[in-house]
């Protein structure tokens, strides 16, 4: 009687695990549900294990044991799955995950203060409106001024495939260099990766700001036009993943310095992987299609354009828009009661026999589930 009790009360909650494991082994399906179901879910599987333990213990019809297996079981699976066995994984962590932690780092928003603005200040001190005269040959030098506006006053020469390759390698080399440096430096307490941060917006504003003096300075802006976004940006990110392994030996938090290392680089690793993806594909437009003569400048500045767009849209837009879904682990009915009205489980009294405790998991006592769950082995998830 009391096994058929049971079993007419808990029913309704096994049915309801068991559509919402039917829903979350669907991938689209599993992306309609709201933070609270989840929630919801997790209560459930939790009742069912207390369930599981319970059946097993007073020996409940073995239909109904085998039955509660198998649904504990299936909400394991889908309750601990790992990261990459979820079919949309990789597309929140890409989409997701990255342009939330790259916009939200501090030190990224330093590195691109850092950089951005000095290089615009930069450009203008080096231009014909700057009241510093000589300023660009202060910071880069006459030498290396004279050799760039040589090397963009010959026209551009398509010289095949092969030859565009071999220029790609060579600029992600070069750059790469750069981003190294500075994220290499970051790790010095941050101030190494704030010095060359700095010196590297000066020189590259100064360089720019100098090339606007040249009366022939056509065929440089055509070059650097379509990769300068991406090469740019993955300086910045480069830099902020430096400083900020390198701010958390500083500020520690409580923690040992390592410690605070070790974690500080889990979070920077997606900072540098972004990074490293806009160096190759600066690389790769600066090897086929920056020095193209046979693309006109119109096509250049489109691609410009719209990788300013992409990167505005991927570290800003969703930066900003994808927020944290967080919702209390609280069940749906423990949470429309007071703090007043929950007791601790272990006020209660304990039942006094087998038949208590089964009148009291029919009426759906958390506090007797708790307590039951704890009790046995292999029943808590």
């Amino acid at each position: 009687m009391l096994a058929a009790k049971l079993i007419e009360t808990r029913s309704p909650q096994w049915r309801q695990l068991e559509q919402l494991c039917v829903q979350l082994e669907s991938a689209s399906s599993a992306r309609k549900l709201t933070p609270r179901r989840r929630v919801e879910f997790a209560s459930l599987y939790r009742s069912a294990c207390a369930d599981l333990a319970l059946a097993d213990s007073y020996q409940l019809p073995a239909d109904t044991v085998r039955y509660l297996h198998q649904l504990v079981g299936r909400a394991h699976n889908q309750l601990y799955r790992t990261r990459g066995e979820q079919g949309g994984g990789w597309r929140k962590a890409v989409f997701q995950d990255v342009p939330r932690l790259i916009f939200s780092a501090p030190a990224v928003r330093i590195a691109a203060a850092l950089f951005w603005l000095p290089f615009l200040a930069s450009m203008f001190l080096a231009s014909d409106a700057s009241p510093v005269k000589g300023f660009a040959d202060a910071v880069v030098g006459r030498e290396s001024l004279m050799s760039m506006e040589e090397s963009h006053s010959v026209p551009f020469e398509d010289r095949g495939g092969a030859f565009g390759g071999a220029m790609s390698g060579f600029y992600l080399w070069h750059n790469t260099t750069i981003g190294l440096r500075c994220f290499v430096w970051g790790l010095a307490f941050g101030l190494g990766g704030l010095y060359e941060t700095l010196f590297n917006a000066l020189a590259l504003g100064a360089s720019f700001g100098y090339m606007t003096t040249v009366p022939d300075n056509r065929l440089f802006f055509e070059f650097v036009t379509a990769h300068g976004p991406f090469e740019l940006t993955a300086i910045v990110l480069a830099a902020g993943a430096g400083m900020k392994m390198g701010f958390a030996l500083v500020m520690a938090g409580g923690l040992r310095r390592i410690d605070s290392l070790l974690r500080s680089a889990k979070e920077s690793l997606p900072i540098l992987y972004a990074a490293v993806v806009l160096f190759v594909g600066a690389a790769f437009i600066e090897g086929f299609i920056s020095p193209s003569a046979t693309l006109p400048y119109a096509f250049k500045a489109f691609v410009g354009a719209m990788s300013t767009l992409a990167l505005l849209g991927y570290f800003v837009v969703l930066g900003l828009s994808v927020q944290e879904d967080f919702v209390p682990a609280t069940s749906p009915t423990a949470a429309t009661q007071g703090p007043a009205d929950r007791a601790s489980p272990f006020d209660d009294p304990p039942p006094a026999g087998p038949t208590d405790r089964l009148l009291n998991l029919a009426s759906g006592d958390d506090a007797a589930r708790r307590v039951a769950g704890a009790g046995s082995t292999g029943a808590a998830p």
